[in-house]
């Protein structure tokens, strides 16, 4: 006797659909489901299969219900790996350097991919984050840049339509925020760091428009190597600093031997 054909159940299907989303990252951790009348005419399914669907993935931990009515996409594809560096960032500085390291490789791929991959929404997307980013370095507030920065890049990561690197991306920028606007600040106090940074990300945004990977790529390795020294060079001249202060007070102190 031939075996039944197993017909997968509507909410399995919902459930699925709905967890593609949030993999492709059209749901991103902290996006509010549409309203589940909304959604239920979307994916044209009962409201109680719906629930059901949902119902699954939060007990996977991808959505949960929030006092006050919603259902939101949680972080959990990304805060088990990255929690746990978020606090050893700020305990070990050393630790910025090998970041950065780990954004060239990152980044180098993304915007390859990007320029390969990138749809015209992407393009659409990435041309107004990287328009913000021009403008918030125009405003000169170091917050503000912090994000435009973290927008442009992530949707670099989005545009190279590879959900591990996209996930990756978005959980490294956050990891990073405060490390990039404690950058940024540093940054800004070395002539001609401002239109350098924008020349780059103009390159690199010109390289995924025009769609050229090797371009690409090149254009944001040599960003992120741009940003490594020249904050070594930064951290380099802050030590050599706090050394001669030492030895003046030392020098001049009231103990010290005349």
């Amino acid at each position: 006797m031939p075996n039944k054909l197993q017909v997968p159940r509507i909410s399995d299907a919902v459930a699925a659909s709905l967890e593609g989303r949030i993999l492709e990252g059209s749901l991103k951790a902290g996006d509010r489901l549409p309203p589940e009348r909304e959604l239920a005419a979307e994916f044209g399914v009962s409201r109680p299969s719906l629930r059901e669907a949902i119902q699954k993935l939060a007990s996977k931990g991808m959505l949960q219900s929030r006092q006050g009515g919603g259902t939101y996409v949680t972080d959990s594809l990304n805060s088990s790996f990255f929690d746990p560096w978020r606090d050893m960032l700020g305990n070990h500085p050393n630790l910025r350097e090998d970041m950065l390291e780990f954004r060239h490789m990152l980044e180098g791929q993304a915007a390859a991919w990007a320029a390969e991959r990138a749809t015209e929404a992407d393009l659409v997307r990435l041309e107004h984050a990287f328009n913000r980013l021009n403008e918030a370095f125009a405003s000169g507030d170091t917050e503000l840049r912090s994000e435009a920065d973290i927008a442009f890049h992530q949707a670099i990561g989005d545009a190279a339509h590879n959900a591990l690197l996209g996930h990756m991306s978005a959980a490294l920028l956050r990891l990073m925020h405060d490390n990039i606007r404690l950058n940024l600040g540093e940054l800004r106090a070395i002539p001609a760091a401002d239109s350098l940074l924008i020349s780059q990300h103009t390159a690199i945004y010109n390289a995924i428009r025009d769609h050229k990977p090797q371009v690409a790529s090149t254009a944001a390795k040599t960003h992120i190597d741009f940003v490594r020294e020249t904050l070594a060079q930064s951290l380099r001249s802050a030590a050599r600093r706090e050394t001669a202060e030492r030895r003046l007070s030392t020098e001049f102190s009231p103990t010290s031997s005349s």
